[in-house]
């Protein structure tokens, strides 16, 4: 899968950061004559809390943005530290924690929490150094004039992602680290030699759709063929298949679930709805589903009652059509709980591209294209566009969110699905909602 290999380096780094605390606990044992390693469960529960702050406020991510300033560095790790033990002095003020229990000691979590602060620091830099200083892949990219352009503009708004150089006639005598090549382009019997003899020499040639979905997670609809992907090559065509029956089910089981428990904040958040404005509470809205099929999409009204003659138009960044309750509940989506109920229907699932609404659909088909394909799977609550593409306003931004759909829908699998609900409940945690 391309969207594992830039993780990686997370995952290493939350590897490192754990067997930290281990070691950090172990060494405390020996010079304070504690018993940390005596209390595994509270360890264990104390190195976790640890980690999830860190992810929370971006410490992992920060090997993927080697811009960052050393002080922000800084700053999110002091910041994890100090949630980590404002959290467990919460819980011994709330659950009278014993005394045996040496973390709640705040000298040992001073220590801990210190060490692992300054550890955590230099794993970073170290890796941020070994990524700024290892061979970075020159690509040299090989297309029409008209596509050339497209091409590296994809590139170009994408972070992390190094943008190909354009080979001229007279640079191709100089072998690159890499040679992509444009959907657009025919080769001449020269250039067709040419690239045997990189290809003999060792050096990797690709196409330029491989190499958008490796470096950059999308599919840009403006660089795909007009014949490409057809519903038989996706991974959701089998209908019988293990992954897409278990999605279904997982989509039933946890629909239910969350609805269980969700149900106090939806009566809590339908309340705050009322009072404001003694409006509806619920906004129904049609929408484009599988195979294109409208739907009654449910959700929580957010915006101020409008003309039901109105034109149909984009939400905004602070548009003043959204109310005091409504800006709160975006924050958090929880405006988005109702469509637990169409994902029990069987409308929705719980991880796909986002449903759009059927006015904007044939200016979107005019001018992206492959925007129809969005369709061939069951749209969801939450999808890879939706965590991480800004929400679209625009129709630039929509064709950025489609090359996020494509991307989905060309490899999903129940992995990724993963990967999307982890995202997600970190977007909610942080109130990234729009």
């Amino acid at each position: 899968m391309h969207w594992r290999k830039p993780r990686r380096l997370l995952f290493l780094c939350a590897s490192l950061d754990l067997s930290a605390c281990l070691i950090l606990a172990a060494l405390l044992d020996q010079t304070r004559r504690t018993d940390l390693l005596g209390q595994p469960r509270w360890l264990i529960a104390f190195a976790l809390l640890y980690l999830l702050f860190g992810w929370l406020f971006g410490t992992y991510t920060v090997l993927r943005w080697p811009w960052l300033r050393l002080r922000l560095v800084i700053l999110r790790l002091m910041i994890t530290a100090l949630a980590t033990m404002l959290v467990v002095a919460l819980m011994d003020w709330l659950f009278n924690l014993p005394v045996g229990l040496y973390l709640s000691h705040r000298s040992t979590q001073t220590f801990l929490l210190g060490s692992l602060t300054v550890w955590a620091l230099l794993v970073r830099l170290g890796l941020r150094w070994l990524g700024r200083h290892s061979p970075q892949r020159d690509w040299g990219l090989m297309a029409t004039p008209h596509e050339a352009p497209a091409i590296l503009r994809e590139w170009q708004r994408t972070p992390f992602a190094v943008t190909p150089r354009v080979l001229t006639p007279a640079g191709h005598a100089f072998p690159p680290g890499g040679v992509v090549l444009g959907s657009d382009l025919r080769l001449a019997p020269d250039q067709e030699h040419q690239l045997q003899i990189l290809g003999d020499n060792g050096v990797p040639i690709t196409t330029v759709i491989e190499l958008a979905e490796r470096e950059l997670e999308r599919l840009p609809p403006a660089l795909l063929p007009a014949d490409w992907l057809s519903q038989a090559d996706i991974p959701w065509s089998d209908t019988f298949s293990v992954q897409r029956q278990l999605k279904r089910v997982a989509d039933v089981v946890v629909a239910v679930l969350l609805l269980v428990v969700c149900l106090p904040v939806m009566l809590l958040a339908a309340l705050l709805i009322w009072l404001e404005d003694r409006g509806s509470v619920f906004y129904v809205q049609e929408r484009s589903g599988w195979m294109g099929h409208t739907f009654r999409l449910l959700k929580l009204r957010t915006m101020t009652r409008a003309d039901p003659n109105a034109p149909a138009s984009w939400t905004l960044p602070g548009d003043c059509r959204i109310t005091r309750v409504g800006q709160l509940l975006r924050r958090v989506r929880l405006d988005e709980l109702p469509q637990l109920i169409n994902v029990l229907k069987g409308d929705m699932s719980l991880i796909g591209p986002r449903p759009e609404r059927p006015e904007f659909e044939a200016e979107l088909e005019i001018h992206i294209p492959h925007y129809r394909k969005r369709y061939w799977m069951r749209p969801g609550l939450s999808g890879w566009a939706q965590v991480c593409a800004p929400y679209a306003a625009s129709l630039e931004e929509a064709e950025l969110k489609l090359s996020y759909d494509l991307y989905y829908l060309h490899n999903w699998s129940t992995a990724l699905d993963l990967l999307i609900l982890i995202k997600t409940i970190k977007i909610i945690l942080k109130a990234g909602g729009r």
